[in-house]
């Protein structure tokens, strides 16, 4: 079958979270098809690159994980900023916020300058996840949940793949039809938003919740950069301080200049 797939493009910005390498769910090699096609002047990885939780259980760190850690480096090292703002998965990286390594720096927070001048303040956001901040072992519970469904997940796109059809999160859908997980989603947003106007930012950019999603209403901006283990996203700024969510399995939604290939790749790398 035969598909569109991008020609590079640069933004002024990338936003990147829940990555999650280390864990079973990580869609690594989506991510490196996405990052060959995408380069921006500054990115930033905005928590839970690094499953630290997942690999003091057991180590996964396959080739293609590796890969992305390279593939991240390396832009910075063609002149990109790469700032990496720690989340709850990989918390061990605070003890270094102030630092540099590999050209990569590392902030608890940030302050990003849109193009039109408007503030965005950058955090992972498990600093207002209630369950994280106060009951941890049942943040751990839940992180073990969540990655048996990540494996339910793998078998259904599998299953998927030999029906001839492309990649789709079930576990993405499931949630997002729970009552509870949707009340938490919107409870999340806005103590994030009350964080990003105490500090006098004009919006906020953060990850966390694996539910990408830009909201402009009301003269604010709630950014939330989405993941890759369910939905494969990124948050871009155009030049001109626009945002775009950027739904790399969503290949409908793709932009016009695009060349065709071969789908057979994009789904063999979903799973």
């Amino acid at each position: 079958m035969i598909v569109t797939t991008p020609q590079p493009r640069h933004f002024r910005t990338l936003f990147l979270s829940d990555v999650h390498l280390g864990c079973r769910g990580c869609q690594a090699t989506l991510l490196l098809d996405f990052l060959r096609y995408h380069d921006a002047e500054t990115v930033f990885l905005v928590g839970d690159i690094v499953d630290g939780w997942r690999l003091k259980k057991s180590w996964h760190w396959p080739q293609e994980h590796n890969d992305v850690v390279q593939k991240l480096l390396r832009k910075g090292r063609k002149g990109s900023r790469i700032v990496y703002v720690p989340g709850n998965h990989d918390e061990f990286l605070r003890s270094y916020v102030g630092t540099h390594f590999g050209g990569v720096e590392v902030a608890d927070s940030a302050i990003h300058e849109l193009a039109n001048g408007d503030k965005l303040l950058v955090i992972h956001g498990d600093q207002f996840d209630v369950v994280v901040r106060h009951a941890q072992w049942l943040a751990h519970f839940g992180a073990g949940a969540y990655t048996a469904v990540l494996g339910v997940n793998t078998l259904f796109n599998r299953l998927r793949r030999r029906l001839g059809l492309p990649y789709w999160s079930l576990s993405a859908w499931l949630k997002l039809r729970v009552k509870n997980a949707v009340n938490y989603i919107g409870a999340f947003e806005d103590a994030l938003a009350a964080e990003a106007k105490r500090v006098g930012a004009d919006g906020v950019v953060c990850g966390h919740i694996h539910h990408a999603h830009i909201d402009e209403s009301g003269g604010f901006r709630y950014v939330n950069t989405g993941d890759w283990v369910e939905s494969c996203t990124a948050v871009a700024e155009h030049h001109d301080g626009r945002l775009e969510i950027i739904r790399w399995t969503e290949l409908a939604e793709r932009p016009s200049e695009y060349t065709e290939v071969d789908e057979d790749r994009v789904i063999e790398a979903a799973e």
